[in-house]
């Protein structure tokens, strides 16, 4: 085809063919017909068609295109049907006389027609964000299908196609001239140039096969996999089928993801990853494949241009030209040096480090071995209480290093916590690019290799022909534009004698670009490839080790033992403060979960507290000290009237294990009466009443013959519904009390959390507690309230979970929080019940009530009290549950809000009639989360609900991030 045929072929229309037309093509042709629905096309005219014999695509094609074409991509069709390695495709359907290709006339123009089976599955270009499983699956089936047309071959596919990459240059020159904006003219024109420039002398290594050229968003189909991500594994459109480029193809591909990038073009590197995988690309190709992404992204974005010129009412055409308008921008938002680093990295290939051998000391008089490095990362012991919030944290701990050593440098790649941001759903640039050196001034600065000055606004560069040396803090001594040789001096530190002054070092592969100082974790390894450590001009010690948090992890698992689970395989947290957490990159995020630390995270009064008591005593707790005496009174008075002795222990377990314990001692007997879907511990006795098949699957059916089981009143999805349903749950328990009676053994007591904790903090019915408690007692058991999870001013607007249903237990057991991270548990009850423990001997806790463990139980007590924290989270509970509760009226999946105070819980359902949970969601929601800088955890039997247990001190402002980070999710997708 000649170039002015491509170029008549540009401006064609969709053919004038309505579904009136298509109607009578079906009948004639396939004796076919059913419920028309047009589908987009940029070019062709395309029905759905829906009939009693199945759902298919009527493709509808002007007659300008050579019928070799159509016959090429019907060809390749049963190709890949042949092949048990392809993607599904749709199957060619014949017509009434067995042609796979018809052409006819409507209101005299030709026109060819086929029609393929229509392909069921999800699409992808509607959904707004795509999981990085999703995007490795679009790369990995690129792959797949690339690797089926390898052995592919037909005379149609040499043809000219506007999409065909090879052409982009003149394509575009040609679409360009439908565009008016001179402005954004230019802007397209030029970007062309640049990848032009890049792919040319990589052209002639680049393979050709037959390529789809097409798999995009549009055309494909996938299903949804057991976290709700869409996999595509279904091709739908050959279109746009030619012999072409590779590479080319993968490029189309990686453009597509652009538009769901947000914003961030390493969106695309787990696709390529997974394409390598499959189909390795060479080296050439690696590196050709950002600038022909970049060449689709110009191409798309003129092609529509120029067809909404010719085709004003083209919707579909009109819908995709903001994506690609999108697609352009974020293509163009990086060097493509940069990209090209990024996915050669994730390509696994090796990219050679600069050649630094003859390199001068950029320092001539000050010896390497005597510059002190000072620890600006998350683990530095230089961070405490938030100190690296400060403004100029920084180089005020560098300034300091350095009056006492004389000279102090960063560190190269550090991730720096002064950098980390709160509240952020991105992360923040915290990967230090350069090296500051704090040193004294009119130290002299010399140059480490020969090149051309370049000065600027008190910026020095010194180019060589493969690199740039950029430096800031500088009295400079040659003039702007000279040329040094290595040694030569470049002027000397500013700054009065006598002072220190600063000097900023930093090095660039790429001539003429002015690089970021600090580089995402994401974007880190690549940037670091365009941007070597200036350790190369002053010693090893100049780079911050690395943190492998993978092999970290590999060692945990070794030597951990198995059941003991971990939340993630990454991040790996080593720091936190007030409710964030803080990942060996620098990435803050905002603690959702953290129940325990009921204070928040780094609190500077708790840790000198415990510090200090530490260092004046911690024994056992059979010694006489102050300590235990004190923190067993202010205990008992919380408490209510008559419970006034108090047990010290380490943990949650070992509370409700001892109230286990005293509840049988008191009672005489041994049988328990608790609720399924519960969990009270680990130890023997705890588990046995613990009944969650989240923690445990076979729990029902495995509990020892003293362990009695009632239908736990969830509200929500239990057998009863709604907040008047206590006789109905207490109608279901009584046939297990009458078991108990009837066989004789007594009751030795009832345990249940005060408000129902792992199901999300649902409240039990009212009356629930205050009935059930009466006819325990009755028979001479005991009541246990777990306060563990739910009580010490968690939910707000009461102290104990207890109060709320207008109780009060025999005893009472508590942990978590009341230590703040501090292994620390207590048991509160009569006098008369704990002396019934003496019956089999006395009690004995080697580090419960330990004079540390006493220091931090009260100081946790004092700061609640200060910091009014029960207020906090009674106010900022009840904001979070009223922006949780609004996202049940836009997002379907949002079943319910649970809890009060900060013990919240969210629902996630499938279907708000059945209730049927939405346990794989919850689960991608999570991941989705953590994505965006929120930790997470789902809880329930059917790990269906957002368990929202933050520290107490969560500020309005934290709850308002986590509340739109959720519904960012919901709207998005995960």
């Amino acid at each position: 085809m000649t170039d002015e045929a491509l170029v008549d072929r540009m401006a064609l229309p969709r053919p004038d063919v309505t579904a009136g037309d298509a109607e009578e093509i079906l009948l004639a042709h396939y004796s076919l017909s059913g419920t028309l629905t047009e589908l987009g096309s940029q070019q062709d005219r395309n029905y759905r068609v829906d009939s009693d014999r199945g759902r298919y695509v009527l493709k509808i094609c002007h007659a300008a295109y050579e019928i070799r074409e159509l016959e090429a991509q019907n060809a390749a069709i049963h190709h890949l049907k042949s092949r048990q390695d392809a993607p599904r495709v749709p199957q060619v359907i014949p017509t009434n006389e067995g042609r796979e290709i018809v052409v006819l006339t409507v209101r005299g123009r030709g026109y060819q027609v086929r029609l393929l089976e229509y392909l069921e599955g999800q699409g992808l270009t509607e959904l707004t964000y795509l999981a990085p499983a999703s995007v490795a699956a679009l790369g990995a089936l690129c792959a797949r299908l690339a690797l089926a047309l390898a052995d592919f071959n037909h005379p149609g596919l040499d043809r000219s196609l506007q999409w065909d990459l090879r052409r982009a240059g003149p394509v575009a020159v040609q679409l360009l001239s439908a565009i008016t904006d001179s402005a954004a003219r230019d802007r397209i024109a030029k970007t062309m140039v640049m990848a032009i420039r890049r792919i040319q002398p990589l052209a002639p290594s680049l393979r050709l096969q037959a390529v789809h050229h097409d798999v995009t968003g549009d055309n494909v189909v996938g299903h949804r996999d057991a976290r709700g991500h869409t996999i595509p594994d279904g091709v739908i459109d050959f279109g746009d089928i030619i012999r072409g480029w590779l590479v080319g193809d993968l490029a189309v591909t990686c453009a597509s993801l652009l538009h769901q990038a947000d914003g961030d073009p390493f969106h695309i590197l787990p696709a390529v990853t997974a394409y390598q995988a499959i189909y390795p690309l060479t080296g050439e190709e690696l590196k050709a494949l950002w600038p022909l992404t970049v060449a689709r992204a110009v191409i798309l974005v003129a092609s529509s241009e120029q067809q909404i010129s010719v085709d004003p009412d083209n919707d579909y055409v009109r819908g995709n030209l903001e994506h690609e308008r999108t697609i352009f921008d974020t293509a163009m938002s990086v060097p493509f040096e940069l990209m090209e680093a990024a996915i050669l990295k994730a390509a696994g290939a090796n990219v050679a480090a600069p050649e630094a051998s003859g390199w001068l000391p950029l320092l001539p008089n000050i010896d390497p071995a005597g510059i002190a490095y000072v620890d600006l990362g998350v683990r530095s012991p230089h961070f405490s209480a938030g100190n690296w919030l400060n403004t100029d944290m920084d180089w005020r701990l560098l300034a300091r290093v350095a009056t006492e050593n004389g000279t102090a440098a960063t560190r190269y790649g550090e991730y720096r916590l002064s950098r980390a941001s709160l509240g952020n759903a991105t992360g923040q640039a915290t990967c230090a690019l350069h090296i500051d050196i704090c040193l004294a001034a009119g130290s002299a600065i010399a140059a480490p290799f020969a090149g051309r000055i370049g000065w600027k606004d008190q910026h020095l560069t010194l180019a060589s022909d493969s690199m740039t040396l950029h430096l800031d803090g500088l009295d400079l001594s040659v003039e702007d534009g000279a040329e040094v040789a290595s040694g030569d001096p470049l002027g000397t530190v500013i700054g009065e004698a006598s002072s220190l002054g600063g000097l900023r070092v930093q090095l660039c592969s790429v001539a003429g670009l002015e690089p970021p100082l600090f580089a995402t974790p994401r974007t880190a390894a690549a940037w670091s490839v365009l941007c070597p450590s200036p350790s190369l001009l002053l010693s090893p010690e100049a780079d911050a080790p690395k943190s492998d948090t993978a092999e970290l992890l590999a060692r945990r698992r070794a030597h951990l033992a198995r059941p003991q689970k971990n939340y993630y395989a990454a991040p790996q947290i080593e720091r936190g403060w007030r409710e964030h957490l803080f990942d060996v990159e620098g990435r803050a995020y905002l603690d959702m979960v953290n129940n325990v630390t009921i204070l928040g995270h780094g609190h500077p009064r708790f840790a000198a507290a415990i510090h200090a008591q530490w260092l004046r005593l911690n024994t056992n707790s059979r010694f006489h000290y102050a300590a235990i005496t004190e923190f067993s009174e202010r205990l008992a008075a919380l408490s209510p009237d008559g419970l006034d002795a108090v047990f010290l222990v380490n943990s949650g377990s070992e509370a409700n294990d001892l109230a286990l314990r005293l509840a049988q001692a008191h009672s005489g007997a041994r049988n328990m009466l608790c609720l399924l879907e519960a969990y009270h511990g680990w130890s023997a006795a705890s588990d046995a009443v613990s009944t969650s098949i989240a923690d445990n699957p076979q729990a029902p059916t495995t509990r020892p013959d003293w362990v009695h089981t009632v239908v736990s009143p969830n509200t929500y999805r239990g057998d009863f519904r709604g907040p008047d349903t206590a006789a109905d749950y207490l109608g279901m328990a009584t046939p297990v009390l009458e078991a108990i009676d009837a066989a004789g053994e007594g009751l030795a007591g009832f345990i249940a959390e005060s408000v129902y904790g792992n199901a999300g903090g649902i409240p039990l019915p009212e009356g629930y507690l205050k009935e059930l408690y009466a006819q325990v007692r009755a028979r001479g058991g005991l009541c246990i309230a777990d306060e563990v999870q739910v009580g010490y001013s968690r939910l707000g607007h009461y102290f104990w979970g207890f109060e709320q249903q207008g109780v009060v237990p025999d005893i009472i057991t508590v942990a978590k929080g009341m230590g703040n991270g501090h292994p620390l548990g207590a048991v509160i009850t009569t006098r008369e019940i704990a002396q019934s423990l003496e019956k089999e001997g006395t009690f004995f806790s080697s580090t419960g009530g330990s004079p540390v463990s006493c220091i931090a139980g009260m100081t946790v007590l004092d700061i609640m009290a200060e910091e009014k924290l029960q207020e906090n989270a009674r106010t900022v509970g009840d904001h979070l549950k009223a922006r949780l509760a609004a996202l049940i009226d836009r997002h379907p999946i949002a079943g319910a809000v649970h809890g009060m105070g900060l013990y919240l819980g969210l629902e996630f359902v499938r279907d708000r009639t059945t209730l049927e949970p939405a346990t794989e969601e919850t689960a991608a929601i999570c991941d989705r989360l953590l994505e965006l800088g929120v930790i997470m955890q789902p809880t329930g039997d059917h790990q269906n609900v957002l368990k929202i247990k933050p520290p107490l001190c969560l500020s309005i402002d934290s709850a308002d991030f986590f509340a739109d980070m959720l519904e960012k999710v919901l709207e998005e997708g995960w």
